[in-house]
């Protein structure tokens, strides 16, 4: 029974690991596509050419670390979540 236990806590580590990656995923997307709007990118100042950069450097750091921690994606989207709040 413990080691049936084991076996579920490590899929529920998995499973937390998988949902925030996709939260990021997601968002970064979701904010890559707005700031790629016509309308929205000829009125881009060089603020927002900034966030634009921070998104697709987001987007760099999850291709390239699709084996990374729960946490180092937790603390990614911490990290991008004040950059992109400037979006309005």
């Amino acid at each position: 029974m413990v080691q049936e236990a084991g076996k579920y806590e490590s899929g529920d580590e998995e499973h937390k690991k998988l949902e925030v990656n996709n939260a990021l995923e997601n968002y970064t997307y979701n904010m890559r596509s707005t700031t790629k709007d016509e309308k929205l990118g000829e009125k881009l100042t060089p603020i927002d050419k900034k966030i634009e950069d921070a998104i697709d450097e987001a987007i760099v750091w999850l291709d390239t670390n699709q084996l990374a921690e729960g946490d180092e994606f937790k603390d990614k989207m911490k990290e991008l979540f004040p950059i992109l709040k400037l979006l309005g």
